[in-house]
Order: C-alpha cells, then structure tokens, then sequence
C-alpha cells in the first residue's frame, strides 16, 4: 500500500519545461505521492550529460528514506529515465512510467536530424532521437529490468507527423516505436503527442500504473474530478461507487 512518502521523480520532454508537466505533477501530488518537477537544459547536452545533470538535483529528493521513488516521464524524458536509472539507479526505485517515449527512435527524428536547423536547436540529445538505437546509445540506455508502463498516444495533429510516421502515431512518435523489451504494460489513448501530459486518461493511468503496476484499459473517466476513480474504495463519487459495483470492486 503506497504512503504520502511515496516520491515521484517527473521528466518532461526535450524543448520542453517542468510547466508541462504541472498538471500532473499536481494530479499525483492530489493522489497522495510527493513529487518534484525537475527543469533540465533538455537542448544543451546529451542524454548521458543530462542524467549527471539530473543526477546533481533528484539524488537527495530519490534517497529520502520510506517509501519508492518513481519516475514519471514525457516524451525525450522516457529516454533521460533510462540513462539516468542505468548511472543513477535510486536504491528504492519503484515504477516508471513513461508518456509516448521514442524507445525505438522516431522516424521523423531520423528527417529532421539532416538538417542544420533541426541540430542546431534541439542539441546533441536530438540527434540522439533517431531509430538508430543500437551500439552506443543502446548500452547507454541499459537494461529495463524495472516495472515500466508506457502510454502511447494515437491521434496526430501535426501533418508532417501524420504523413510520414507510421501509423498509429501520435504525430511525434508511432505507437510501434514506444514499447520497450521488458516493459511491464502497454496502453495506448486517443492523445496527441504534446497534449497527452495534460489528458485525463492518461493521468490516470499515469496514477493507476504507479499504485498496481498496471492500467486498466476496460475502466474509463466518468465521476466528478480528474482523480474520481472506481478502483478506489474510498472515492466519495456515486458514479464511482457505482461503477466499482459493475466491476466487481468491492
């Protein structure tokens, strides 16, 4: 059973900062977990200088005693998770959970890192975004041989995404390319790739994941308040206590 010592270690993605996280990030800490919504020059090194980075500012946030420290991330940040737990692990390391993570790369990476422009922004870790993930930059990323559930999102509003990613994509990274081997559970939702950090699905799979290590596809949003949710016993919403009654939730 997870206490209020339950820490959750959030990631966001590259050219991106801890505010897009922060509905999340005040989902989870509602639910009961302390977190901390790093920012990280996520444009400037790479993915092996930004984990030494983290590294400086979650180590004593992660080793406080009592409780798992878990990772939440988006995008880039799925990656960052990997490097960081495989030079870092935290000795309580619980779940991750990652939020459309190129773990295979991304095909629209692999375009965009010819030109000039593209590296010149996103940095060393963007060309580190590519489908070319073997060799170096797959030992970097180490073994998961911890709980990871990732979300995938479906729904691509970006037409350069949406013609050339495979699909189902979510105009960044195709649902193909997030799973990774030893992934403890798989859910994709109707979401965008920048606007998944803000839906109210994945927020609660975000939250289910971290407190049984697995989603549940079959239940779905439908009591009053993002947290409302009929797994628990405790949600004060009718429609809750009603739908647990429907799925046998005691």
């Amino acid at each position: 059973m997870e206490t209020a010592l339950d820490r959750v270690l959030l990631l966001h993605g590259i050219a991106r900062t801890s505010a897009s996280l922060a509905k999340l990030a005040r989902s989870l800490d509602a639910a009961g977990f302390v977190t901390l919504n790093l920012d990280y020059p996520s444009r400037k090194q790479s993915l092996a200088d930004l984990a030494d980075h983290v590294h400086k500012e979650a180590a004593p946030f992660l080793a406080q005693p009592g409780g798992q420290a878990h990772v939440v991330t988006h995008s880039m940040g799925g990656l960052l998770a990997r490097v960081y737990i495989a030079r870092h692990r935290p000795p309580d390391l619980g779940r991750v959970v990652m939020l459309g993570p190129p773990n295979a790369g991304s095909e629209l990476a692999d375009l965009l890192a010819r030109h000039q422009l593209y590296r010149s922004y996103f940095g060393p870790a963007g060309q580190q975004l590519g489908t070319d993930t073997e060799g170096k930059l797959s030992r970097l990323l180490g073994t998961v041989n911890y709980p990871v559930g990732v979300i995938a999102g479906d729904r691509a509003l970006d037409l350069l995404g949406w013609l050339l990613l495979p699909r189902p994509n979510d105009g960044r990274v195709s649902v193909d390319r997030t799973h990774v081997g030893g992934m403890a559970a798989h859910v994709t939702v109707h979401a965008t790739h920048a606007l998944m950090v803000r839906n109210a699905e994945v927020i609660r799979h975000t939250i289910q994941f971290l407190r049984y290590g697995k989603f549940d596809a079959g239940r779905r949003q439908t009591c009053d308040g993002l947290l409302a949710d009929p797994a628990l016993p405790n949600c004060p919403s009718a429609p809750c206590r009603e739908r647990a009654a429907d799925h046998g939730t005691p």
